[in-house]
């Protein structure tokens, strides 16, 4: 049987990234005297107290030495919102996982994965997901809600005009990065959870009226929620200058709110980090400060 060591050597992948950043202090501040090693196309922008390793997903070898000697490993999807790409680069690093040895992947997906095609946004967890449990000998499947903090980014661009937009009305049970860092690392350090995929939510599913409510009450500026068709957000995106494959993903992001992709609320986050996750009215009055 399977037994975790006293002393791990952990990776996590994206550790230049804010969410990556955010798992490696939880790591740390959780103790153990585990190894962290901190894996980035960026080594130099990552690790701090941790060991810093050259990891880039788009270069296969450097993932093998990478990856190398470690006992646990979490995977963070890339930025990258070219079709496909990303899908691609998460079944590299998953392979160059396996062949090096990684004994328990740990995968950072999205909520509401499911069966996509390219150029589906939802492609690349899918398709992930897939290849993780096909190949790997131990694994466990973190699905994130959307971050509190992107939905704060888009609130704070829609002050100016007073409306905040949508294609429909929706739940989601937005969730802060803070606390994805604290249930991933509450996961990898501890046992029991193989083969489980957890969905990582907030408190409470909030509409876009609910989402409006709370922000004009936090930051004292008058914002209402607007349903649009999907034509009129592709013209208002183009409008502020952003290109096509943002443009792209932003509008596929809001259909999935629609169809329910992230109303989903679970108690995971709290069950692996030890604490309640943070509500939207907390996250959004800590980020006026």
């Amino acid at each position: 049987m399977y037994q975790k060591d006293d002393n791990m050597k952990i990776g996590v992948n994206g550790a230049s990234g804010k969410l990556g950043g955010a798992i490696i202090e939880e790591l740390g501040a959780r103790g153990g005297g585990h190894q962290i090693v901190a894996i980035s196309r960026s080594p130099e922008k990552a690790g701090g107290a941790a060991e810093a390793r050259k990891g880039d997903y788009d270069q296969p070898d450097t993932l093998l030495h990478a990856y190398a000697g470690l006992d646990r490993l979490v995977l963070i999807p890339s930025a990258d919102l070219r079709p496909g790409v990303r899908g691609t680069q998460l079944k590299s690093a998953i392979d160059a996982a396996v062949k090096a040895g990684v004994q328990h992947v740990f995968l950072l997906s999205a909520a509401g994965t499911r069966q996509a095609r390219v150029p589906a946004l939802g492609e690349a967890y899918w398709t992930g997901e897939q290849h993780l449990i096909r190949i790997a000998p131990r694994w466990t499947i973190l699905r994130m809600n959307y971050y509190t903090q992107s939905m704060i980014d888009e609130i704070m661009m829609s002050q100016g005009q007073g409306i905040l937009a949508g294609l429909s009305e929706d739940r989601v049970a937005y969730v802060s990065r803070n606390d994805v860092a604290a249930a991933t690392a509450g996961a990898v350090l501890g046992d029991g959870h193989a083969g489980a995929i957890y969905n990582l939510t907030g408190p409470e599913s909030l509409t876009g009226h609910d989402v409006a409510a709370i922000a004009s009450d936090a930051l004292g500026n008058s914002l209402s929620f607007a349903a649009i068709t999907e034509e009129q957000l592709r013209g208002g995106l183009g409008q502020a200058g952003l290109p096509d494959i943002v443009i792209n993903a932003f509008v596929d992001i809001k259909k999935t709110f629609v169809e329910g992709y992230f109303d989903v609320l679970t108690h995971d986050v709290e069950r692996l980090s030890g604490r309640a996750p943070a509500c939207f009215r907390d996250v959004i009055a800590a980020s006026k400060s």
